[in-house]
């Protein structure tokens, strides 16, 4: 009997390298972009990226708005706002500038302009009706990924949950991967963006639905990012190390795309929904205890993710279970190395709020259907006791 069927889909054109933005305006004309409006951060406003861009789309003598109020885990209310400039500047082109939030709120605002429905008919997998005005997302971070994935992910403050929106028709047009736009990203963020990508490759390794092209995407991307975000965090200015990190963000977003993110965010989720603790930051918290309750579902694979986060390991040394063991070390020794917090205890996160955070973190049906081990209420509860 054949194997089962799989599929793999991304953004149809990627341009990527040093410079490679100047190519952002004949991709807007080649798809008659007239209006085009730029959606970004205050903080990417604030470093001059957001004005870049506005010269750059100008000097090809088009029309550009910048909404530069995008916050970071963006609730879906920003979306109203957002849309209703877009509509008043009558926009037909978006540029998604910056980081996760930015390029999300982008993808949602552009289905939005063609499909007569509120954001929260959106939530859920292939519920937008019809495609919405042309798109090109440009990274700003090395992180997230999701100028190749089909998802983006909203705040719903009532709940305190992550929603996410999964269709085929927010892919963009373009995505244009260049270092230099990066080149001022503080180093805090760097870590974060960094490891939110490294992790999405992790996960879609560890995946049950990962498949070869997806695992061959994900090892690409964990040498790289493993071998220059020490590199890029402690010197923002090494443009090769920005690069690379990049290039390891884009395919771990391919990667996750299709072989889908675990148990890692679905633990995430209430962290960034009720705290507001930046999605990088929460899924470093909780990558290694998760990797350590999985790792006894498929301990061949998590040995062998180790001997691509580490080199150095021989296919002889120790045992499965001890080589994939020093993998979950190799990540926890990178987040130390980088600063980040590994304790829930450090964000002040009270530890009263498990239980509740334990129940809220099952509700993400779509992660931790991909997990690679079932789990429940009980084990909810242990991995964020592990995690304080």
């Amino acid at each position: 009997m054949g194997s089962a069927i799989t599929y793999f889909k991304t953004t149809s054109k990627i341009a990527m390298g040093i410079g490679a933005v100047s190519t952002l305006p004949d991709d807007i004309k080649l798809r008659g972009g007239n209006r085009v409006l730029i959606i970004t951060d205050e903080g990417v406003a604030r470093a001059g990226v957001a004005d870049k861009i506005r010269q750059l789309i100008t000097s090809a003598g088009l029309e550009v708005k910048i909404f530069d109020s995008v916050p970071p885990e963006p609730p879906m209310e920003i979306i109203a706002v957002c849309l209703a400039a877009a509509k008043q500047d009558k926009s037909d082109f978006i540029v998604g500038l910056g980081g996760g939030s930015s390029m999300d709120v982008a993808k949602v605002v552009s289905v939005m302009m063609t499909n007569d429905q509120p954001p929260e008919a959106l939530v859920g997998t292939n519920l937008v009706k019809k495609r919405g005005v042309p798109t090109i997302l440009i990274p700003t971070t090395a992180g997230t990924g999701s100028e190749v994935t089909p998802v983006a992910i909203l705040t719903d403050t009532k709940e305190q949950l992550k929603k996410i929106v999964v269709s085929d028709y927010l892919f963009p047009v373009v995505a244009i991967l260049d270092a230099a736009l990066t080149e001022s990203l503080p180093p805090l963020q760097t870590a974060a963006s960094g490891m939110d990508a490294l992790i999405h490759a992790v996960e879609a390794y560890t995946s049950i639905n990962a498949m070869p092209y997806t695992d061959h995407l994900a090892e690409r991307a964990m040498r790289l990012i493993m071998a220059n975000i020490r590199s890029a965090w402690a010197y923002g200015k090494n443009m090769d190390a920005r690069m690379k990190m990049l290039e390891g963000s884009l395919l771990a977003g391919q990667a996750f795309a299709n072989a889908g993110v675990t148990a890692v965010h679905a633990f995430s989720y209430p962290l960034g929904g009720e705290f507001h603790v930046p999605h990088g930051v929460s899924n470093t918290l909780m990558l290694c205890p998760v990797m350590r309750y999985n790792m006894i579902a498929n301990i061949g694979k998590f040995a062998q993710m180790a001997r691509v986060l580490c080199p150095h390991l021989s296919k002889e040394k120790g045992s499965l279970k001890e080589t994939a063991s020093e993998g979950i070390s190799a990540l926890e020794e990178l987040a130390r190395d980088l600063n980040l917090p590994l304790r829930l205890r450090d964000l002040n996160i009270p530890e009263q709020a498990i239980d509740r955070m334990s129940a809220a973190m099952l509700k993400s049906t779509r992660p931790l259907g991909n997990n690679p081990r079932t789990v429940g209420l009980e084990d909810a509860k242990k991995i964020y006791r592990e995690a304080y």
